[in-house]
């Protein structure tokens, strides 16, 4: 955990969703004060005509970013990663800023095993440890 789960409307080069996935880790890591090595980002590359966005007229590709993360942080914290996967998404993957969303599920510790033990709820004094110790998300 954190688990980014990209829904994409088309297929992307590898090298693409390589370099994407990297910079969303950094990005959540900057935002969601935590250590890049804790994130997974997956891509499924749904093809066209599989994933649309309706409204008033035809409806649009579009996609959908999952973001399972620990709970406990404040929904600011939330809108800044939104906003920044967000933008990071749109100008990798040639996207339209109003066909991406971006959906959290937050889980107890207790619903997570990592590194042979449940994690725990997330606390805002993580952000002050050092050390390089890895966080769980």
């Amino acid at each position: 955990m954190p688990y980014l789960q990209i829904d994409l409307p088309a297929s992307y080069p590898t090298a693409t969703k390589r370099d994407l996935a990297r910079r969303l880790g950094d990005l959540f890591a900057e935002i969601m004060q935590t250590t890049p090595s804790m994130v997974n980002v997956a891509f499924r590359e749904l093809g066209a005509g599989n994933l649309y966005r309706c409204g008033p007229g035809e409806p649009e590709p579009a996609a959908v970013i999952q973001c399972d993360i620990r709970n406990g942080r404040p929904a600011s914290q939330r809108l800044a990663l939104a906003q920044a996967l967000v933008t990071a998404c749109t100008e990798a993957l040639n996207l339209r800023i109003d066909r991406v969303v971006v959906e959290f599920t937050q889980h107890g510790g207790d619903e997570m095993y990592r590194d042979g033990s449940w994690t725990k709820s997330w606390d805002p004094g993580e952000a002050e440890t050092g050390g390089g110790t890895p966080r769980h998300d």
